[in-house]
Protein backbone atom coordinates (compact mmCIF):
# COMPACT_ATOMS: atom_id res chain seq x y z
CA UNK A 1 0.00 0.00 0.00
CA UNK A 2 1.64 3.39 -0.64
CA UNK A 3 0.19 5.76 2.04
CA UNK A 4 0.98 9.58 1.45
CA UNK A 5 3.50 11.08 4.31
CA UNK A 6 1.75 13.83 5.96
CA UNK A 7 4.64 16.06 7.29
CA UNK A 8 4.31 17.23 11.09
CA UNK A 9 5.60 20.66 12.19
CA UNK A 10 7.20 21.19 15.71
CA UNK A 11 6.47 24.70 17.56
CA UNK A 12 7.48 25.73 20.74
CA UNK A 13 4.29 24.36 22.27
CA UNK A 14 2.49 22.68 19.84
CA UNK A 15 2.64 19.86 17.36
CA UNK A 16 0.65 19.63 14.05
CA UNK A 17 0.13 16.52 12.89
CA UNK A 18 -1.70 13.94 11.06
CA UNK A 19 -5.17 13.57 12.49
CA UNK A 20 -4.92 9.89 14.00
CA UNK A 21 -8.20 7.27 15.42
CA UNK A 22 -7.71 8.61 18.81
CA UNK A 23 -8.40 12.30 18.16
CA UNK A 24 -12.22 11.51 17.63
CA UNK A 25 -13.50 11.66 20.74
CA UNK A 26 -11.72 15.15 21.25
CA UNK A 27 -12.38 16.62 17.73
CA UNK A 28 -16.29 15.78 17.87
CA UNK A 29 -16.82 17.51 20.84
CA UNK A 30 -15.12 20.62 19.17
CA UNK A 31 -17.05 19.96 16.05
CA UNK A 32 -20.93 19.68 18.96
CA UNK A 33 -19.86 22.95 20.44
CA UNK A 34 -21.72 25.33 19.65
CA UNK A 35 -19.32 28.06 20.13
CA UNK A 36 -16.54 27.06 18.52
CA UNK A 37 -18.71 26.08 14.73
CA UNK A 38 -20.77 29.35 14.91
CA UNK A 39 -18.50 30.68 12.12
CA UNK A 40 -17.13 27.52 10.54
CA UNK A 41 -19.62 27.32 7.31
CA UNK A 42 -23.24 27.66 8.17
CA UNK A 43 -22.67 27.38 12.06
CA UNK A 44 -23.68 24.38 12.51
CA UNK A 45 -22.59 21.76 14.66
CA UNK A 46 -21.81 18.19 13.49
CA UNK A 47 -22.31 14.36 14.93
CA UNK A 48 -19.90 11.74 16.02
CA UNK A 49 -20.04 10.69 12.49
CA UNK A 50 -19.70 13.74 9.97
CA UNK A 51 -16.62 14.53 12.31
CA UNK A 52 -15.02 11.13 11.69
CA UNK A 53 -15.11 11.85 7.99
CA UNK A 54 -13.96 15.32 8.36
CA UNK A 55 -10.82 14.31 9.94
CA UNK A 56 -11.00 11.44 7.14
CA UNK A 57 -11.19 14.25 4.56
CA UNK A 58 -8.11 16.51 5.84
CA UNK A 59 -6.11 13.25 5.75
CA UNK A 60 -7.28 12.45 2.20
CA UNK A 61 -6.56 16.73 0.87
CA UNK A 62 -3.29 16.06 1.78
CA UNK A 63 -2.67 12.86 -0.27
CA UNK A 64 -4.41 14.83 -3.13
CA UNK A 65 -3.21 18.20 -3.08
CA UNK A 66 0.35 17.70 -1.10
CA UNK A 67 -1.25 19.95 1.63
CA UNK A 68 -3.82 20.35 4.16
CA UNK A 69 -5.49 20.50 7.78
CA UNK A 70 -3.14 19.36 10.54
CA UNK A 71 -4.40 18.12 14.01
CA UNK A 72 -3.08 20.33 16.75
CA UNK A 73 -1.39 18.67 20.21
CA UNK A 74 -0.47 20.50 22.70
CA UNK A 75 3.21 19.47 23.51
CA UNK A 76 2.81 19.78 27.47
CA UNK A 77 0.03 17.30 27.90
CA UNK A 78 -0.70 15.39 24.75
CA UNK A 79 -4.08 16.97 24.38
CA UNK A 80 -5.57 17.21 21.00
CA UNK A 81 -6.84 21.12 20.92
CA UNK A 82 -7.94 21.91 17.35
CA UNK A 83 -6.88 22.09 13.94
CA UNK A 84 -5.02 24.71 11.69
CA UNK A 85 -3.75 24.33 8.03
CA UNK A 86 -4.48 24.77 4.65
CA UNK A 87 -7.85 24.30 2.81
CA UNK A 88 -8.20 24.42 -1.07
CA UNK A 89 -10.89 21.49 -2.60
CA UNK A 90 -11.68 22.03 -6.40
CA UNK A 91 -14.60 24.15 -5.46
CA UNK A 92 -13.26 26.33 -3.20
CA UNK A 93 -12.06 29.74 -4.92
CA UNK A 94 -8.40 30.41 -3.12
CA UNK A 95 -5.51 28.80 -1.40
CA UNK A 96 -7.02 29.53 2.47
CA UNK A 97 -5.07 29.20 6.02
CA UNK A 98 -7.41 28.24 8.43
CA UNK A 99 -8.02 27.57 12.51
CA UNK A 100 -9.95 26.25 14.92
CA UNK A 101 -9.46 25.48 18.64
CA UNK A 102 -11.51 23.83 21.21
CA UNK A 103 -13.06 26.48 23.32
CA UNK A 104 -11.05 25.29 26.46
CA UNK A 105 -7.75 26.42 24.15
CA UNK A 106 -8.81 29.95 23.03
CA UNK A 107 -6.83 32.99 24.82
CA UNK A 108 -3.73 31.37 24.82
CA UNK A 109 -2.31 32.34 21.43
CA UNK A 110 -2.11 28.54 19.66
CA UNK A 111 -4.29 29.91 16.93
CA UNK A 112 -1.33 32.83 16.28
CA UNK A 113 1.54 29.89 16.97
CA UNK A 114 -0.27 27.39 14.75
CA UNK A 115 -1.32 29.93 11.64
CA UNK A 116 2.60 31.13 12.03
CA UNK A 117 4.04 27.52 11.80
CA UNK A 118 1.58 26.67 8.90
CA UNK A 119 2.74 30.15 6.56
CA UNK A 120 6.37 29.40 7.27
CA UNK A 121 5.13 26.08 5.87
CA UNK A 122 3.88 27.26 2.86
CA UNK A 123 6.02 29.81 2.20
CA UNK A 124 8.59 26.91 1.61
CA UNK A 125 6.05 24.38 -0.09
CA UNK A 126 4.28 26.60 -2.45
CA UNK A 127 6.14 30.25 -2.37
CA UNK A 128 4.06 31.08 -5.63
CA UNK A 129 0.61 30.79 -4.16
CA UNK A 130 -1.75 33.71 -3.16
CA UNK A 131 -2.87 32.70 0.20
CA UNK A 132 -5.97 34.19 2.23
CA UNK A 133 -8.07 33.79 5.10
CA UNK A 134 -11.92 33.62 4.86
CA UNK A 135 -13.38 35.01 7.92
CA UNK A 136 -17.24 35.32 8.16
CA UNK A 137 -18.38 38.82 9.66
CA UNK A 138 -18.53 39.08 13.57
CA UNK A 139 -15.31 36.56 13.91
CA UNK A 140 -13.44 38.76 16.01
CA UNK A 141 -10.81 36.34 17.67
CA UNK A 142 -9.83 35.09 13.71
CA UNK A 143 -9.81 38.44 12.39
CA UNK A 144 -7.12 39.45 15.38
CA UNK A 145 -5.07 36.36 14.26
CA UNK A 146 -5.12 37.01 10.76
CA UNK A 147 -4.27 40.49 11.41
CA UNK A 148 -1.72 39.47 14.19
CA UNK A 149 -0.09 37.41 11.17
CA UNK A 150 0.34 40.47 8.89
CA UNK A 151 -2.98 39.53 6.50
CA UNK A 152 -4.80 42.48 5.03
CA UNK A 153 -8.51 42.80 4.82
CA UNK A 154 -8.85 43.01 1.14
CA UNK A 155 -12.75 42.81 0.92
CA UNK A 156 -15.93 40.98 1.01
CA UNK A 157 -16.69 37.95 -0.91
CA UNK A 158 -19.73 34.99 -0.53
CA UNK A 159 -18.19 31.71 -0.43
CA UNK A 160 -20.71 29.08 -0.93
CA UNK A 161 -23.96 30.81 -0.18
CA UNK A 162 -21.81 32.57 3.10
CA UNK A 163 -21.13 35.78 3.15
CA UNK A 164 -17.40 36.02 4.62
CA UNK A 165 -14.40 38.30 4.75
CA UNK A 166 -11.23 38.06 2.74
CA UNK A 167 -7.58 38.53 4.60
CA UNK A 168 -4.80 38.19 2.11
CA UNK A 169 -1.57 36.79 3.61
CA UNK A 170 1.00 38.86 2.40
Amino acid sequence: MNRFEIPTVRTERLLLRAFRDDDLDAFAAMCADPDVMRYIGAGDTVDRNAAWRTMAGFNGHWSLRGFGMWAIERLSDGAFIGRVGLHHPPYWPALEAGWVLARDAWGHGYAKEGAAATLAHVRRALPAQRLVSYIQPGNERSVRVAQALGAVFDGQADLMGTPVQVYVHG
